[in-house]
């Protein structure tokens, strides 16, 4: 499927599975379908798995935006208190498009505890409540982290579906996205290294595919390319040494930061530019975000510091001739287009070595790694398809782990593309009329503009006539506190051997919120 047949699909409303090889244009796709949205006055709530890949979008974690932490769980008492936290409710209560990116590594039973956030606090049965759920990512890269009780526990939850993958979930089952597998390929411009990475996903790398990487086999790279180590400790070692080597005068840049402590911290986290940067001239450096403006540098870009500028701004020598005096940047949090947290820092980071985990999604020049220790499905793919030549690869070590792709992600592909497929069909048979007719349903039916000349004077964040206060007001029985005098009514009806759903009648609650009510009581377990 191409970029463009993916985003008519997804501007009818439909959910969606977004997926593809790396360099495919995943993310360019998200980004034209969140500026159609935001054209036409529609906010898409935009998430992503982790903290790293959610700083990159400018989203929250999905964790942090369905207020269910790093529970592995959610009892009916943990709904019930979701239920009633008026930030997260506002920000559910007043989503349409929920965007959700490196699904790979969300678990299973994480899935289906968003759902049923969802379908709770929006107080509608359908699939996350009714809204359009948009889930992007490749499943051949890294997979989720899921502790073995967690999983154990979630295998029995699941029965005979004993998948830790976000597909494995029965809220992927009820969703049933529309599968849009891209297939361009935008990244690999070596056509013998994308046959050995296109071979890598389909389980069929031949003696031909390993005596090619064989000779990308050295112990020490040749010229300025950056490492990459599977653990953080290996990264900041050779950095703080390589940099301490380049004599000169240091200079340090301090990140600043705006917004509540608890969101700054997570976007700190997920930002690959460190707080606290030092650089001197000669210090190999990457950039650490796309530049959305001038084009003149994206995620990955490598580089020498050769100066400063009168201001003290760096100047980065790009390895491929270009000299770029390099502005602060600003990562932020926002939602429903009000910015809730930010911070600023130049968007650079010492390159002479980074972790493999912190490379996902980054299109690297030139990269060396020993992947003699590869220990974890899918470690070994990453860190090659960062590159996009076989050139630009260099291997210290390479085991046969490093080479192998899970195999339930190798049975699962097959059927993504065949859905991808048959999506493709079904679409073609739509005229342009009736496409654009559905584009502009869905507009309308969650409130946006299809005029978008009309969308210009409206501020950002402004209510529109579906507000939150107003959706609030409708169901403000589910959201006001307990009382002592509804808690006595819940013991007395329950003590007498009422039901729960009567118990819920009378008091105008969930029956949900009235379990969770008598947990919290002690009277039921």
């Amino acid at each position: 499927m191409t970029q463009d047949e993916a985003l008519t699909i997804l501007k009818t409303g439909a959910n969606v599975f977004l997926t593809g090889e790396p360099g495919s244009g995943k993310s360019h796709t998200v980004n034209q379908y969140v500026a159609w949205l935001t054209e036409r006055g529609v906010e898409p709530s935009i998430t992503a798995s982790t903290g790293i890949a959610a700083t990159h979008i400018g989203g929250f974690t999905i964790h942090s935006w369905a207020g269910i932490g790093i529970k592995p769980r959610l009892t009916d008492y943990d709904l019930d208190q979701i239920a009633q936290n008026k930030r997260i409710v506002d920000r559910v209560l007043f989503a349409h498009v929920l965007i959700v990116d490196e699904v790979s590594m969300l678990a299973a039973e994480t899935l289906s505890m968003v759902d049923a956030v969802c379908r709770t606090v929006r107080r509608n049965d359908r699939p996350f409540g009714g809204l359009q759920v948009i889930l992007v990512g490749d499943f051949f890269q890294l997979p989720p982290v899921v502790r073995r009780d967690v999983e154990d526990e979630s295998q029995e939850l699941f029965e005979d579906r004993r998948s830790i993958f976000s597909f494995g979930s029965p809220a992927w089952a009820r969703l049933s996205p529309i599968v849009c597998y891209l297939h361009e390929q935008h990244r690999q411009e070596d056509p013998a290294f994308l046959d050995v990475l296109t071979a890598m996903r389909q389980n069929a790398l031949t003696d031909s595919h390993r005596k090619l990487l064989r000779t990308r086999f050295t112990p020490e790279p040749e010229g300025a390319v950056t490492k990459l180590y599977s653990h953080n400790a290996d990264v900041d070692r050779i950095n703080d040494v390589a940099l301490r080597a380049i004599p000169g005068e240091m200079r340090v840049f301090t990140m600043t930061s705006f917004g509540p402590e608890s969101m700054v911290m997570s976007l700190k986290r997920g930002c690959l530019s460190p707080e606290s940067l030092p650089l001197k001239v000669g210090a190999r450096v990457m950039f650490t975000k796309n530049d959305v403006q001038k084009h003149e540098f994206c995620n990955g870009t490598l580089g020498t510091i050769a100066g400063f500028s009168v201001e003290g701004k760096p100047i980065v020598k790009t390895f491929d001739g270009r000299t770029l005096v390099v502005e602060t940047d600003e990562w932020n949090i926002a939602d429903n287009g009000r910015v809730l947290a930010s911070i600023t820092q130049v968007p650079l980071r010492l390159a002479w070595a980074m972790t493999v985990h912190k490379s996902q999604g980054m299109s690297l020049d030139a990269a060396h790694m020993d992947l003699a220790q590869a220990f974890e499905y899918g470690q070994g793919y990453v860190a090659l398809s960062r590159v996009r030549t076989l050139k630009g690869l260099s291997l210290g070590g390479l085991n046969e782990r490093a080479l192998q792709v899970h195999p339930e992600i190798l049975a699962i592909d097959e059927t993504f593309r065949e859905h991808s497929d048959a999506a493709i069909e079904a679409f073609a048979k739509l005229s342009s009329e009736e496409l654009r007719t559905m584009h502009d349903n869905f507009i309308k039916a969650n409130g946006g503009q299809v005029d978008t000349t009309k969308v210009a004077h409206t501020k950002v964040g402004a209510k529109k006539s579906f507000s939150v206060d107003t959706i609030r007001e409708k169901h403000k029985n589910a959201y006001r506190p307990w009382s002592t005098e509804e808690d006595v009514e819940v013991t007395h009806r329950f003590g007498n051997g009422e039901k729960v759903k009567g118990i819920a009648e009378v008091l105008g609650r969930q029956p949900g919120a009235i379990r969770a009510r008598l947990i919290k009581l002690g009277l039921k377990g």
